[in-house]
């Protein structure tokens, strides 16, 4: 699943137009690499979101198309807040 899809399915960032911008301007990376909206998810990942006052980093544990508001944190877990 491409990057900023994965961001707005996890509800991670808001909109996809917003993790699309997030991603050209260079405040999204993945495994320490700043990283394209059309990186290419996987399981083990680490994505590190550098927006807003509060840096966030997670790590990926699921990939799925589709999640609901109440199970959509279950494909990450928050390494560092």
């Amino acid at each position: 699943m491409r990057l900023d899809k994965y961001l707005k399915v996890t509800r991670l960032i808001k909109r996809r137009t917003v993790a699309n911008e997030a991603c050209d301007a260079e405040k999204v990376s993945v495994n320490g690499k700043p990283a394209r909206a059309s990186y290419d998810v996987k399981v083990g990942d680490i994505i590190e979101i550098n927006m807003g006052a509060r840096p966030l980093k997670v790590k990926v544990t699921n990939v799925t198309e589709h999640a609901t508001k109440e199970n959509a944190a279950d494909n990450y877990v928050v390494i560092e807040e």
